[in-house]
């Protein structure tokens, strides 16, 4: 069997960070709950404890969305 190529490879896990609100050049995605526009990429806001937990930028506003829902059930952050 042939090893697989990569598996040593660290595994990067994304880090929210934490602003007090989505900045103001944001414009919110019709049709989402919790996606913004930010230089041409998708954004995920999540309100939670009082502040603004952001995504990693995506390609497309679902995968933004589902970002957020995951954020949600998961209730906390590392």
């Amino acid at each position: 069997m042939k090893p697989h190529r990569q598996q040593n490879r660290r595994i990067i896990s994304y880090v929210p960070r934490v602003e007090p609100a989505p900045p103001d050049h944001a414009s919110k995605v019709e049709g989402f709950r919790d996606v913004w526009v930010l230089r041409g990429k998708y954004v995920a806001f999540v309100l939670m404890q009082n502040r603004f937990h952001r995504s990693q930028a995506f390609s497309e506003p679902a995968a933004a969305q589902r970002w957020a829902e995951q954020m949600r059930q998961e209730g906390e952050f590392e």
